[in-house]
């Protein structure tokens, strides 16, 4: 595991079910004492083992910064998805043993910002529970915007609205509420920077919004891992390792590389960080980005490619790995 260094070794100190689709864990160090400090926005990359197959999957950390005696994450289950979920929510039971990295933060607050604006939607607003606790310690000036389907999958909505009271606003789709985006940004004083996190959609269309309406792009952040999807079995060979692989139907090409003994650097398995991005020697055929990082000219040119997240469908694919 490469992210953010060495392994931490925890234990589950209890798991809570939050709502039908969320469930809460907490972890405390094996050994004892205090977890390494992080700030408002950072997540942990979780080791599920389960027979000879490991996953590697990243949740933000929602715990407050200012006590490390514990970390706590929520995890949503994706009855679709490759099964990390899945291990969460019918695995993992208090006392069980798991391994995780420490906390890495590309997420992080600006605190230069006069002002910090956050969106979130779903369980998007797992980093935010940090972020807010962190701000709510100091002079630091937030507003929360919460969009949910449905009230009972208002994760944490009521939790935050009792602790921070007019600073946290939200919004249910089933009740016809729509988050005034347009609204929203146009009353923000100078020196606000935007924070959004949630489905990738939601993203997409706040940050369109906000250039659209001329805020600086350097004030606008985001955070979305993006789950690596499940596609056609294909061949890679590694030129430098000279290595000949095959990646599953259900596996990344990250994880067939590391099942092939080769241990390209990440932080965040979704698309965003950028540490495993990969120079494609030769391909015959389509690469399939599904990344956050390179931009829609790298994305063209066929040079690179981000194993944790994207596939290719064709005849040969060379990597520079």
């Amino acid at each position: 595991m490469s992210a953010g260094g060495s392994k931490i070794d925890v234990t589950v100190t209890d798991v809570v079910t939050v709502n039908e689709l969320v469930k809460r864990f907490h972890f405390e160090p094996t050994d004892g004492g205090l977890l390494p400090t992080f700030s408002g926005g950072a997540h942990v990359v979780v080791e599920m083992r389960h027979e000879d197959e490991t996953r590697l999957n990243p949740y933000s950390l929602m715990s407050s910064p200012l006590d490390t005696r514990d970390y706590t994450i929520s995890v949503r289950r994706d009855d679709a998805g490759r099964g990390g979920s899945l291990f969460m929510h019918n695995r993992v039971k208090p006392g069980m043993r798991m391994v995780i990295s420490h906390p890495v933060n590309l997420f992080s607050l600006d605190l230069r910002a006069k002002k910090h604006l956050m969106i979130a939607g779903g369980i998007g607003i797992t980093p935010f529970m940090a972020q807010t606790a962190q701000l709510a310690a100091g002079p630091g000036n937030f507003e929360l915007h919460y969009a949910c389907r449905t009230g009972p999958l208002s994760t944490y909505a009521e939790e935050l609205k009792s602790r921070y009271g007019h600073r946290v606003h939200h919004y249910r789709n089933d009740l016809g509420q729509d988050l005034p985006l347009e609204t929203v940004l146009a009353t923000q004083p100078l020196g606000t920077h935007i924070y959004v996190c949630g489905p990738s959609g939601m993203i997409d269309w706040v940050r369109k919004t906000a250039l659209d309406a001329g805020w600086p792009e350097e004030t606008i952040h985001f955070e979305h891992f993006a789950a690596p999807q499940p596609g056609k079995p294909f061949d890679v060979t590694l030129a430098v390792s000279d290595i000949k692989l095959r990646v599953g139907e259900h596996q990344s090409l990250l994880q067939a590389i590391e099942a092939a003994g080769v241990e390209p650097p990440y932080l965040c398995r979704g698309g965003v960080c950028g540490q495993c991005e990969t120079d494609v020697i030769s391909h015959d055929g389509k690469l399939l980005h599904n990344d956050h990082w390179l931009s829609e000219e790298e994305h063209q040119s066929g040079k690179k490619i981000m194993p944790c997240v994207s596939r290719f469908e064709g005849k040969t694919l060379v990597l520079e790995r």
